[in-house]
């Protein structure tokens, strides 16, 4: 891709940061049925390439591509979350999340299109297990389900190896931090580093609920940075994403000295971008404990310096 036309898309995209949208790519798995992926983990959509076997690649594995001299691991994703189909898979949607590139089978592509945030509702409880869904909404007066390709993609690697043993903060006792995340499995994640690091959390499911925690503070008199170390978000979430919640932070007098470290399965030249323009103080791809612990102890090292300081 030409510098100009990847300058563009950056452009293009950054736009709808700190305006709660939500831009999705929609496909279809050989039904009449929509699904959408965001599109922030679209490297690119291509006729089906033809795939060839990798010994090495788990079961649930089609094959891997050549994709622009790189070997892209691919999922048919109809057969991956078990999608009913009657067509063949014709087009390959590379996606680039949680640092890796794999590529899933489509039946077809139709569009892409913004979505309000606060349009986008939580997967609907039928008895079933929707667990390949991360939200449903409309466009066109048409349902749309929002596929969770990470969870897709989880399930078709080995187990992770076994969780590094990280080392507690010396006088981290008392520090808290806000940990912000639609996902229960990542919230959970992320207070056992905090746990190993021996900080407490409070833990919140979407930005709109961690805005309104935080000027709630502020307005009974409490100083939201004196209360908590730093502000672990999540971007993708419902009702208002990270992207959003670090700019209203960074527009509220009362709340702008707060540290914002956005915690995200988005990786890229793109996210980077965006998280400069909303003003997030640092970002850390999913999931590494060691990353992420590293970053924090970063914290919260700064923070006893100025605390020292101010003795």
């Amino acid at each position: 891709m030409a510098r100009n036309q990847l300058l563009d898309r950056i452009d293009q995209r950054i736009r709808l940061a700190g305006h709660n949208r939500l831009a999705l790519l929609l496909f279809r798995l050989g039904g009449r049925q929509l699904f959408g992926v965001n599109v922030f983990k679209v490297q690119e959509v291509l006729p089906r390439p033809q795939l060839f076997t990798m010994p090495q690649l788990p079961g649930g594995f089609l094959g891997a591509a050549d994709i622009r001299g790189r070997t892209v691991p691919v999922l048919d994703l109809a057969s991956a979350i078990g999608q009913p189909t009657d067509g063949p898979a014709n087009y390959l949607v590379v996606t680039e999340f949680n640092r890796s590139v794999q590529g899933f089978l489509v039946s077809a592509v139709d569009r892409i299109v913004n979505i309000a945030v606060e349009d986008v509702q939580p997967p609907p409880e039928l008895g079933g297990d929707p667990h390949y869904l991360t939200g449903v909404t409309r466009y066109h007066d048409e349902l749309i389900q929002l596929v969770d390709v990470e969870s897709v993609l989880a399930e078709a690697l080995p187990p992770p190896a076994s969780a590094a043993t990280i080392a507690p903060v010396i006088g981290a006792g008392g520090r808290e931090v806000l940990v912000v995340d639609d996902s229960r499995v990542a919230r959970n994640q992320i207070r056992q580093v905090l746990d190993q690091l021996g900080l407490t959390c409070t833990q919140l499911s979407d930005g709109r609920q961690a805005l309104d925690h935080l000027k709630q503070l502020a307005a009974g008199g409490q100083r939201p940075a004196d209360r908590y170390a730093m502000v672990i978000s999540d971007i993708e979430m419902p009702a208002m994403d990270g992207y959003t919640l670090t700019s209203e932070i960074r527009r509220d007098l009362m709340l702008n000295d707060l540290y914002v470290l956005l915690h995200t399965s988005l990786s890229g030249v793109f996210n980077q971008a965006m998280v400069e323009r909303v003003g997030a103080d640092d970002f850390v791809p999913k999931y590494s404990q060691q990353e992420l612990a590293d970053r924090i102890t970063a914290r919260l090292d700064v923070v006893a310096k100025k605390s020292s300081a101010r003795q």
